[in-house]
């Protein structure tokens, strides 16, 4: 990380707040590389708060110039037409994420809008927010391809993926994830949403212990595999992915489609590709969705891969 970089990642996220919607938005993505001497920071507008994340450690000076840059910021013309109140700076590299409040007060559970859905978020107390901003695409595709589906949403997280598919339209939405705290969530965000409950299933299991449940609410119009990179004691990416597609051709319609992602940068699109036509050959590669522009990277293998497949009738 440059010091003398910090004007260049302020005016970037000057220009990038001056254009967003009234929506939540990455203004900055440092971790694409396009900035050099800026790789290790991001920052997000969270409609009125912005959140500042490093993901490396920095020395004093850096840290205590960022902090004053920052406060500068909050006396900008943007900032103020926006009606920014808060900058929380949260330290990724460190064990628990920790975050200070650079400036304003913190609001913690705020609501924030993602394509005219809302999503209750959770700050300064845990690594994630509650909902990956990289996956904006992904949901906007989800929610567009749904009209009548049943849709199998497994690595469910806080359920993002549910509430666009419910807003697009789908008879049912089955959610799979071990933490029973984040599916809680998800039941959440759904209600924010004025969301029919009734047609969504939240299920804290073990999905490798759980096939005979899952298999039990299909068979599935749609199925979305957006896993962790690695779980310790649960999931290891490049070793579990096939045990998963494997299961595929008894869990799909016969038109069925499916959106399976990986965002470890050290594992590209091919292996997804070359494991489904290994694992489950009668569902083809149909093509990979582009990542929001504002998470541009210059190697787009080693970001974000959300890869679109459907089963052949």
């Amino acid at each position: 990380m440059q010091l003398q970089q910090l004007t260049t990642f302020i005016s970037t996220v000057e220009q990038a707040l001056q254009v967003a919607p009234d929506e939540v938005r990455r203004l900055f993505h440092g971790r694409g590389r396009s900035w050099e001497g800026l790789e290790q920071i991001t920052c997000d507008w969270l409609q009125g708060q912005l959140v500042v994340s490093l993901f490396k450690e920095v020395d004093e000076d850096f840290l205590t110039a960022l902090r004053e840059t920052l406060i500068t910021f909050t006396q900008s013309a943007i900032w103020n037409e926006r009606q920014g109140r808060c900058i929380l700076l949260q330290h990724r590299y460190e064990s628990g994420a920790p975050a200070e409040v650079i400036f304003g007060e913190l609001e913690s559970r705020p609501v924030v809008v993602e394509n005219g859905l809302k999503y209750q978020l959770h700050l300064g107390s845990n690594q994630n927010a509650g909902l990956f901003f990289d996956m904006r695409l992904g949901r906007e595709w989800v929610q567009n391809n749904v009209k009548h589906a049943n849709v199998l949403n497994l690595f469910a997280y806080t359920c993002g993926f549910s509430v666009a598919a419910i807003a697009g339209g789908a008879d049912q939405v089955v959610n799979l994830d071990m933490a029973g705290s984040s599916l809680s969530k998800g039941r959440e965000n759904h209600k924010l949403n004025g969301h029919n409950i009734q047609q969504v299933k939240f299920m804290a299991h073990d999905i490798f212990k759980s096939w005979g449940k899952i298999k039990k609410n299909g068979p599935y119009d749609m199925v979305i595999i957006d896993p962790p990179s690695f779980q310790k004691g649960s999931f290891a990416l490049t070793k579990d992915y096939k045990k998963i597609l494997r299961r595929l051709p008894d869990l799909l319609t016969p038109n069925g489609k499916v959106m399976a992602c990986v965002n470890s940068p050290a594992v590209g699109s091919e292996f997804i590709v070359d494991s489904m036509q290994e694992e489950a050959p009668d569902i083809r590669f149909v093509e990979r969705l582009e990542n929001p522009p504002e998470f541009a990277d210059i190697d787009t293998e080693a970001s974000l891969k959300v890869m679109l497949f459907e089963r052949n009738a």
